[in-house]
């Protein structure tokens, strides 16, 4: 691959989540609180496998439009930005890549140093680099978004994760390119035992030998890596376009916010090209594709009543409980469609409530025929 490739359609999509994500990332983290007075010492966003800064036909890489939509953000006069205060790391291995990345943003933003953020651009190695340097930063401590965004395979050692879980309200995202779980003729054991943290952690999934099976496999253990690390929750999930290879990507949070803020940069995602964020849980159904957040048609998306199924196929539960499962377990629901879902499971008669009077999130629900 040369300095500059094409944007991939599962790429640009990834992108839009990226950037609705961001949108209410920064914010969150960067304005003083109402309530308290209190604002936060210092965020860092890492982007430790950030490219070249921009595509073959012109599109922006994603330090590009980091900075970019940072500056630019409509909330950023209430963000108090500064050098000491808010960092953008960018790390690139090849050498080709870095020079074109510094390129690309001294081109557009002019001299970095003058800039209201401090933006270090570093040659270096995801796995390696990415600890020394958020140390040297002065970064521990303070919100760290760590994002791991290789097209080929993931070499991001456990021990980084595990070291930004325990980073209080930091986050990683991880993406896994598209041939990425097809390729295990090719596996470095070694590697391997650092990214997963050990042989028994990883091998079932390089034995999965089904086609269809194994990328759920090897999502499901480093959704569980990211468990171990420290992360309360994860997301995982496979962007699929309407054109091209799908992109897998694992989200690891230890807030709620964070958790409602990524499903709902991902319902904002523009639909224009047909993308849709498919559950690793989900077999017999497909999603409907990107509908809106607070869309009240008749018809519940077939991925939803699947996933709820699935749910009390554990045994019964409140709709709340089951809003919260398909808040923390789940790919895109928000537990604002339990209700909604479990409503159409009655008058399908897949559900029976246990509950008297009017369905509410209050009433117990299980499968027909289930204690």
């Amino acid at each position: 691959m040369g300095v500059l490739w094409p944007l991939e359609p599962a790429t640009a999509a990834k992108h839009r989540l990226y950037q609705r994500y961001l949108d209410a990332w920064w914010p969150i983290l960067l304005q003083t609180s109402q309530r308290t007075g209190y604002s936060r010492p210092r965020v860092t966003l890492l982007d430790a496998f950030a490219g070249p800064g921009r595509y073959e036909n012109g599109e922006q890489g994603s330090p590009v439009f980091i900075l970019d939509r940072l500056l630019r953000h409509t909330a950023v006069d209430r963000m108090n930005l500064s050098p000491r205060r808010v960092h953008l790391v960018f790390i690139e291995k090849d050498r080709a890549r870095h020079e074109h990345l510094l390129a690309e943003l001294t081109d557009r933003f002019g001299k970095l140093a003058d800039l209201p953020v401090r933006v270090e651009v570093r040659r270096g190695d995801a796995g390696r680099d990415s600890l020394p340097v958020l140390t040297e930063l002065g970064a521990w401590g303070n919100p760290i978004l760590g994002i791991f965004d290789s097209w080929g395979s993931v070499n991001v050692p456990l021990e980084v994760t595990r070291r930004i879980a325990h980073n209080r309200s930091s986050e990683v995202i991880t993406t896994f390119g598209p041939n990425w779980f097809s390729r295990r003729e090719e596996l470095n054991a070694d590697i391997f035992d650092e990214v997963f943290g050990g042989r028994g952690h990883w091998a079932p999934a390089a034995d999965e030998a089904r086609p269809d099976e194994r990328w759920r496999a090897w999502l499901g253990t480093y959704r569980s890596a990211l468990r171990r690390a420290g992360f309360g929750y994860q997301l995982q999930f496979r962007l699929v376009p309407r054109t091209g290879q799908p992109l897998y990507l694992v989200f690891g949070t230890g807030s709620d916010a964070g958790l409602k803020a990524m499903k709902e940069a991902m319902w904002k995602v523009d639909d224009r090209d047909g993308e849709s964020f498919q559950d690793p849980r989900t077999r017999g159904a497909k999603p409907d594709g990107q509908l809106d957040i607070f869309q009240v048609s008749d018809a519940c998306d077939p991925e939803l009543i699947e996933l709820v199924t699935q749910r009390l196929a554990l045994g019964r539960a409140t709709v709340e409980t089951v809003g919260r499962w398909l808040l923390t377990e789940t790919a895109r629901w928000m537990p604002t469609h339990a209700l909604k879902a479990v409503r159409q499971m009655r008058q399908d008669g897949s559900v029976a409530v246990q509950s008297p009077g009017k369905l509410t999130s209050k009433s117990w629900v299980s499968l027909p025929g289930a204690a």
